[in-house]
């Protein structure tokens, strides 16, 4: 599959994983903080700072009853109205373009995920360069449709989709003109557990839909984005926020700025750890061969006299003959004087 580029950065397999800092609704309202996170995903070395465009009105109904009310016992969000919660969690439109300015003044890809086409139309007055479809929008053909059409790379979370539905969503984008498409493994809880997550999905998404695959996580900690990254993925999604303890709608599951920057750092690690497949003797162990085990004479011997388990052993280093000719040299005469620390060769033997 060929680099997808995303503003001016590459993405793929062959570049370090493209990492995305998602502000959610942790600016809890306020432009200043928001502003404070994106200073500090730019910090910690953030590749990409993403929010939301959305309003409770294109969200939903200003409704508090029956499904529009948050009545399940396991919800962050128990006892709210969807509209109420959209309310607090939503980025005001009048706040994107100073947060698209401070991040892009610090080196960060900034962008938006929106939620109805009124979204996309405004992204585009802001120049907005790539479109992410959340998951609970990847059966939203029309929208997909219209994010397509930009021209622009688009970004899928694939949480909930079965494999049907994400053949419709992937068509659906495809036909609309999006061939710049990543899909990104996703459960869609929140928090997620680690054994909910079903990394071992992103090879199988990669080969089956030959795009490129990242991971949108909601898990605590960034023990399962590493897993991800192990597995081929090239773009990590996690939730960021200053601090958890402030509070807010995403707060429970996003990362602090220490933890961020500690993605940034092991997730290259682990990129540049998978390397090929490789055998033997690499350029960087040259030196360290030497410290191999190898066989000496562990005792002064004389000419003529015989090698036993007393005077000859495997020790490191590495410098005599190697120790599978242990056996076959025990019994055999040597055909010169040897002081002990004497690394063994053929020649010593008549």
């Amino acid at each position: 599959m060929k680099d997808l580029k995303i503003d001016d950065r590459l993405v793929g397999s062959s570049h370090p994983p493209f990492i995305i800092a998602e502000m959610s609704g942790n600016h809890n309202q306020s432009l200043d903080r928001a502003l404070e996170i994106v200073e500090a995903a730019a910090k910690a070395g953030a590749h990409g700072l993403k929010i939301q465009t959305y309003s409770p009105d294109t969200m939903t109904l200003d409704l508090d009853e029956g499904e529009f009310h948050i009545s399940d016992e396991n919800s962050l969000w128990k006892g709210r109205s969807l509209y109420d919660l959209y309310g607090q969690a939503h980025t005001p439109w009048e706040w994107h373009e100073p947060i698209f300015k401070r991040a892009a003044e610090l080196g960060m890809v900034c962008f938006s995920t929106p939620f109805d086409p009124s979204s996309v139309d405004f992204l585009e007055s802001l120049n907005n360069p790539v479109y992410k479809i959340a998951s609970f929008e990847n059966t939203d053909l029309p929208l997909i449709r219209k994010a397509a059409q930009t021209g622009k790379p688009v970004i899928i979370s694939t949480g909930m989709a079965t494999v049907a539905e994400l053949d419709e969503t992937v068509q659906a984008a495809r036909e609309a003109g999006c061939y710049q498409l990543i899909l990104l493994k996703c459960t869609s809880t929140y928090p997620a557990t680690p054994d909910s997550t079903n990394i071992r999905t992103i090879p199988h998404l990669r080969d089956l839909f030959e795009v490129e695959v990242g991971l949108s996580d909601h898990t605590m900690g960034i023990g399962v984005a590493l897993g991800a990254v192990a597995l081929g993925a090239s773009l990590i999604e996690k939730h960021f926020t200053l601090s958890r303890n402030d509070g807010g709608v995403d707060s429970t599951f996003s990362l602090e700025p220490d933890e961020l920057a500690n993605l940034v750092v092991e997730s290259k690690r682990t990129w540049q750890a998978l390397g090929k497949v490789s055998y033997g003797l690499t350029e960087k162990e040259r030196e360290s061969i030497k410290f191999r085990r190898s066989l000496y004479i562990v005792q002064d011997m004389k000419a003529g006299e015989r090698l036993t388990p007393e005077n000859l052993r495997s020790i490191r280093p590495g410098f005599g003959l190697a120790p599978k000719y242990y056996e076959q040299l025990l019994g055999k005469r040597i055909t010169r004087d040897a002081k002990k620390g004497t690394a063994m060769d053929w020649e010593m033997i008549g």
